[in-house]
């Protein structure tokens, strides 16, 4: 049998412990049921990190790094903000319930919170929100002096909103309602 190293060992171990957090949560989730699913031993986790808290955040980082979602460049700041989040419906619903639902025992442990977990798995990573915007300013649809980062986020906070309380896909009823009862509307009003 060939021995993996480096990067391929790396990326073994992280879908092993993201399919050990999916399978089991946070509370059952031990370095060595993650050595065992990878076909390795629990020093060689160790060797990578240093606890289970640790590991679960990496493979978050992993599994999230394996879904983006291409920014969509429609030419019109509304048809952004809707191909996003229906790109988003499609693959990165289960990255946030996971996040929500299973990692209970994590925060409690680390002290933390989601909004606290997620700026550590986009850490150094320009949010598509960001890029959707500037765009819009781009083309005069948006004021830029208007945007504020609360703004900014704002489509896509209530979007979370809504899977964290549904714990599945966003409808497109609910996608349109975000974007045209409250941000467009939000964000004409405030360019005045």
């Amino acid at each position: 049998m060939h021995r993996r190293r480096g990067k391929d060992l790396e990326e073994a171990l992280l879908r092993a412990a993201w399919a050990e957090l999916t399978e089991r949560g946070y509370a059952a989730f031990t370095l060595e049921a993650v050595a065992k699913r990878a076909g390795t031993s629990t020093p060689v986790i160790y060797r990578r990190w240093a606890n289970k808290a640790s590991m679960v955040e990496a493979a978050l980082v992993y599994e999230s790094s394996t879904r983006v979602v291409d920014i969509p460049d429609t030419g019109t700041l509304r048809g952004d903000l809707i191909t996003m989040m229906r790109a988003a419906n499609r693959s990165r619903i289960d990255l946030l319930v996971v996040t929500a639902v299973l990692l209970d025992e994590y925060f409690a442990e680390r002290g933390s919170n989601l909004e606290q977990l997620r700026a550590r798995v986009l850490a150094g990573r320009r949010s598509a929100a960001e890029t959707i915007f500037e765009r819009a300013v781009d083309r005069g649809e948006v004021d830029a002096s208007v945007l504020r980062p609360h703004l900014i986020s704002l489509p896509f906070d209530l979007f979370r909103h809504e899977v964290l309380v549904t714990l599945k896909p966003v409808s497109d009823m609910a996608i349109d309602r975000i974007v045209d009862d409250i941000t467009m509307p939000l964000l004409a009003r405030r360019s005045r």
